[in-house]
């Protein structure tokens, strides 16, 4: 008011001119006292009441959590009821850290976290309530609104520990990056599209060959499906996978070992030599078990086509030839030679490499393996048990080739995950921590096919998009954050159903 008051006796104001007769005022007098012409005496100032300025108490990525929450929705996992569950799923797909650190993550997205006691009791309910087991469900749930399940691929890994003793689970085994701390054995068993369905846990010792057919039956069993493809690595050949998968009605799609392509195609080295042309593809038989035992005829110059009746003592394989491939593996095998050939010299100390033999103390070049080796280039084998007339040898392949998407999953698990290293002991807490892993990669992978981006690349481009909590005058309001047309897309990607489903 004192403001208002100062501009108005500002001579420089200028009136509107609006024809109103000017009123005088009155004068008063004060009784008792003195009488006053010139109007009453002034009041005396109050006190201005200062406000102070408003300033933002917090800012939070709660953006992201939300999309990332309806997602965790719309897959059905929120059916368990455990808010505690959902924050560590979500937590680890935008940042995977340790249970100690989890509330730092939750808390940058406005979620007030749970205490680290409640998180570790929510990883006793992950096993006591059979989380994995909801999860799995709802997965495959979600899955057959695509209308396809009728070929899964299947592979495993290796999850370590930084831990120097070994227990029941926790054993020293196999590790293709050559480590020598305990280990688990996961089995991941997933749709054509890379969407997880299924997961095992096994000992660390355990052969990859032996986590095929439980994690298989398991999910056989949980869903009641008789008839299906299964798709795996050569690791998983097996004369005893295959005959139990087969016994079991499925079908089964196993990439083959080079090693066996002389006995495959004797025929055609036979009559072709080892002379192929750029994308041929041979279809022909293989021997269920090793040895020289085969009910293909090499005298015949036409391959057998492989029927389960016909031909009981083998299975269909397919073999393909690829210039690439070739030109790739004959590189490899140059180099290999070439140390080979280093080590014979004394010119490079290592274990003895491929294609050297050691023969009383001399160390010479195998000339024969090598030969062979070079004469398989660019073969690439495929074994199963459906008929060419279900299945022609294109799609078998194709079918195989699938199999980078569970690779990939297995990536993401690793890195954008971060599944490993880990830090738990008990088998309780490991199994937990796999339900948890399990459920965040079925949320990564909605979100990459909704959007169209990668898990790490979308947490990037939605995590600088904060709400800021303002305080003004005892009062708090949130305001949302200012969103750009680019991300405004992801987020409507996000927000709504998978178009395939």
């Amino acid at each position: 008011m004192e403001q208002a008051r100062q501009v108005l006796a500002d001579p420089a104001q200028c009136r509107f001119d609006l024809e109103v007769p000017e009123v005088r005022g009155r004068v008063e007098l004060v009784s008792g006292g003195e009488q006053v012409l010139f109007g009453s005496l002034p009041e005396p100032a109050r006190p201005v009441a200062t406000v102070s300025a408003p300033r933002v108490v917090s800012t939070a990525s709660a953006l992201l959590y939300q999309v990332l929450a309806g997602i965790f929705e719309d897959l059905g996992f929120a059916a368990s009821g455990d808010a505690t569950f959902e924050q560590l799923v979500i937590a680890r797909v935008v940042e995977p850290t340790s249970i100690r650190d989890a509330g730092r993550v939750l808390s940058e997205l406005g979620r007030p976290p749970a205490s680290e006691k409640t998180m570790r009791r929510t990883l006793l309910r992950c096993v006591e309530r059979g989380y994995r087991d909801q999860v799995a469900a709802a997965c495959f749930a979600h899955a057959s609104t695509s209308g396809d399940l009728s070929l899964v691929l299947y592979d495993v890994t290796t999850l370590y520990f930084e831990a120097e003793n070994e227990d029941d689970l926790r054993k020293v085994g196999y590790s293709k990056e050559r480590r020598v701390d305990p280990q688990v054995v996961v089995g991941l068993l997933v749709d054509r599209g890379g969407f997880p369905l299924e997961v095992g846990c096994f000992e660390g010792n355990k052969a990859e060959t032996a986590t095929l057919l439980p994690i298989v039956r398991e999910f056989q069993a949980r869903h009641g499906i008789e008839g299906m493809v299964v798709v795996a690595d050569a690791g998983m050949l097996s004369a005893s996978n295959l005959k139990e998968l087969d016994g079991a009605g499925l079908r089964f799609i196993v990439g083959s070992r080079v090693t066996k392509a002389p006995q495959d195609l004797e025929s055609h080295f036979r009559w072709h030599g080892d002379a192929f042309t750029d994308g041929q593809v041979i279809d022909t038989i293989t021997p269920r078990r090793g040895g020289r035992r085969t009910e293909n005829d090499p005298n015949l110059k036409v391959e057998p086509t492989w029927e389960p009746v016909q031909h009981p003592g083998s299975w269909r394989a397919v073999w393909a030839y690829s210039a690439k491939r070739a030109a790739r593996d004959a590189k490899t095998l140059t180099l290999q030679e070439n140390r080979a050939k280093a080590v014979i010299a004394g010119e490079k100390a290592a274990r003895t490499p491929r294609f050297v033999t050691v023969k009383n103390g001399t160390t010479t070049l195998d000339e024969k393996s090598l030969a062979r080796a070079r004469s398989l280039v660019g073969l690439k084998g495929y074994v199963t048990n459906i008929p060419a007339p279900v299945m022609p040898a294109g799609e078998v392949i194709a079918s195989y080739h699938d199999l980078w998407r569970v690779e990939q999953s297995f990536r993401m698990s690793k890195t954008d995950l971060r599944a490993r290293p880990m830090f738990h002991h008990t088998k309780d807490a490991i199994e937990a921590h796999l339900t948890i892993v399990f459920a965040a990669l079925a949320v990564s992978r909605e979100a990459q096919q909704r959007t169209g981006l990668s898990i790490r690349n979308l947490v990037r481009q939605l995590r600088p998009l904060r709400s800021a909590t303002i305080a003004a005058n005892g009062a708090r309001q949130t305001l949302p954050p200012e969103v750009d047309p680019t991300r405004q897309a992801i987020l409507n990607a996000l927000r709504r159903p998978n178009p395939r489903h």
